[in-house]
């Protein structure tokens, strides 16, 4: 069955923002678009009064996806878009709706004169349960922002992508998640930028001085691991070029430095089937609120 890159829409700008990216990412990867807009049901008394009558419900759930759905096929006319209406708890249907995507894509504001999103209790919902990866791109993001300046200092979808950035725990490597990232940066024609930040382990930091030689020894340990992960995916991806940065520091913080130069950035999850807490990680909650890119994150057991 051909997967279809699935967009959540609500009328908002970041939704919109939202819509825009997956659409150029449906042209990316030759797949179709799906344009899903849920409607939540109200209580009764609510749904009777005038401003939440059925002329309301009609222009949300009919009006809204389908000028959306008419406006990205003109911007985008090599992409078959299709749209679908949902009713139910936006979190819970729009994690539904991921299975059958290659990817599920929403929008996030962004947080004024901080770089980065504000993720909503619906994405945070969706990226604890979905089981595809998600993408979130913020409110205002455009096609330029991707890619990087020309000689005369304007960035538009005329020149090459900027790098996709992967965040890698070296530790506890996923197949899934590096697989993506490569790919993503294949089909961007750019190169893929691997981060991994490490601290000396506990027995390290509280038993032993911290010395030159023993942080040199560490970086250094850290440095040829990363490597190691990377050898036969450079082997499988020969076209792709690959920088590996292996720094001292916090993960979250030097993804977020990264992340300022990147088309896209690439994070983990692991799935936990437990229906409690929030299942996303520290690293990738924190690059989620951060970063001023698009954020991929991929769900790996």
């Amino acid at each position: 069955m051909l997967r279809s890159i699935t967009v959540g829409l609500d009328g908002s700008p970041e939704s919109r923002a939202a819509a825009e990216w997956a659409a150029r990412e449906a042209q990316l990867r030759d797949l179709p678009l799906k344009i899903v807009h849920v409607w939540e049901p109200v209580p009764e008394p609510m749904a009777q009064a005038p401003q939440l009558g059925a002329e309301t419900h009609q222009h949300w759930t009919e009006r809204i996806p389908r000028e959306a759905a008419e406006g990205i096929s003109l911007r985008h006319p090599g992409v078959q878009v299709t749209g679908e209406h949902l009713s139910g708890r936006p979190g819970e249907e729009l994690a539904e709706a991921a299975k059958t995507a290659e990817l599920l894509v929403l929008g996030s504001r962004g947080l004024g004169g901080i770089g980065g999103f504000m993720v909503g209790s619906v994405g945070l919902s969706v990226l604890a349960h979905a089981e595809r990866p998600v993408v979130l791109v913020r409110a205002g993001e455009q096609a330029g922002d991707e890619h990087e300046k020309d000689p005369a200092g304007i960035a538009s979808a005329a020149t090459p992508f900027r790098p996709v950035v992967l965040g890698l725990d070296v530790e506890h490597p996923d197949e899934a998640l590096i697989e993506f990232a490569f790919d993503a940066a294949m089909r961007r024609g750019t190169s893929l930028r691997v981060v991994h930040g490490w601290t000396p382990p506990p027995y390290y930091a509280y038993g032993a001085p911290a010395t030159p030689v023993l942080h040199e020894a560490l970086s250094l340990s850290d440095s040829a691991a990363l490597t190691e992960v990377l050898r036969p995916w450079r082997q499988k991806h020969p076209e792709v070029e690959v920088v590996e940065e292996s720094r001292y520091g916090s993960p979250a913080i030097l993804l977020v430095e990264a992340a300022r130069d990147a088309s896209l950035v690439v994070v983990g999850r692991r799935i936990r089937r437990s229906p409690f807490g929030a299942h996303i990680g520290h690293v990738t909650h924190a690059v989620l609120h951060h970063c001023t890119a698009p954020v991929v994150v991929v769900p790996h057991d």
